[in-house]
């Protein structure tokens, strides 16, 4: 599943009230330069007598002096440098919550799960041109700052709440598709088992037949033991002798039980805990038997035919 995204909530700038001591910061310094360049520049005196005279008759000490108190004592006073670090933050959020969108957008396509909804794009182009209003953030005049830095957090609002939206469906649509999968692998796993079991059974079934039995021991001492034509026909003749192959065979005067006619019928539980239903079982323990006591099935024969048993 990929990651999920948690996107940053964007930084909220300082209030466009709070600019009042930069606007009377503004004031005392277009005064100071205007007086300044009056005083300066005799050409623009000339040419503007007037207003020549009106700054010359202001005293800008006072205002000058005064213009840290004002900052102080406003307030939410912020400074210059706080609009530009509010300015810096929000681009920054900006880009973040582009990333988040285009990440968004590339699982979507990745997934391709219904979400519920018919569209799920997002729509970034009001934030991509609320953040071109700041590619020349050091050359715009700081009281329009604030104005777009808030219509920048608006917008990287709008794109943070819709990535929001999107990324909880898609993560809800992941997880009910890996709950179906999961689901559809128990299915598909109990199915299997009872297959084999169902095919185990009928092995089995066919192999508590003095036929299927057979056929199984032949099977088995070849696989397992290397016995050929010759060693079964010994074999054959002996459990023929033993039990004519009947799996549920009983001798009631020394106990001997089965095809191999274990004697007692329990030792044949360390082949299987079946011993007593499964030929099989019994034909697996009657195997290893002779071929721990006697070596081959013929030699178990010919001590049978001599000593009556085996």
């Amino acid at each position: 599943m990929p990651q999920k995204h948690s996107a940053a909530p964007a930084r909220a700038p300082r209030s466009r009230r709070r600019t009042t001591a930069l606007v009377a910061t503004g004031l005392v310094l277009g005064l100071a330069g205007a007086s300044a360049l009056a005083a300066t520049t005799p050409a623009f005196a000339a040419t503007t007598p007037a207003f020549a005279a009106q700054t010359a008759a202001v005293d800008l000490a006072p205002v000058t002096a005064a213009t840290p108190a004002l900052l102080a004592a406003t307030p939410g006073a912020i400074t210059l440098r706080e609009v530009g670090d509010d300015a810096r933050a929000a681009v920054g959020a900006a880009r973040a919550a582009l990333a988040d969108a285009g990440a968004l957008e590339a699982d979507i396509a990745t997934a391709q799960l219904d979400l519920g909804v018919t569209d799920t794009t997002v729509d970034t182009v009001p934030l991509l041109h609320a953040m071109a209003g700041l590619d020349d953030m050091d050359l715009m005049p700081v009281l329009l700052l604030p104005e777009v830095t808030e219509e920048l957090v608006a917008a990287t609002g709008d794109v943070d709440t819709r990535v929001a939206g999107l990324r909880a469906r898609l993560d809800a649509a992941l997880e009910k598709k890996a709950a179906e999968e999961a689901a559809a692998a128990a299915a598909e796993a109990k199915r299997k088992a009872e297959e084999a079991a169902a095919e185990a059974a009928r092995i089995a079934a066919a192999a508590n037949t003095p036929e299927g039995a057979k056929a199984t021991a032949r099977s088995m001492a070849s696989a397992n033991y290397g016995w050929g034509a010759d060693q079964f026909s010994c074999l054959e003749s002996l459990w023929t002798k033993e039990s004519g192959w009947n799996y549920q065979a009983y001798n009631a005067s020394s106990g001997a039980t089965g095809i191999p006619q274990s004697l007692p019928g329990n030792k044949m539980a360390s082949a299987g805990a079946d011993w007593q239903t499964n030929a099989s079982t019994q034909i697996a323990w009657g195997l290893q038997y002779i071929a721990s006591a006697y070596g081959t099935p013929c030699s178990a024969w010919g001590h049978s035919q001599a000593t009556d048993w085996y």
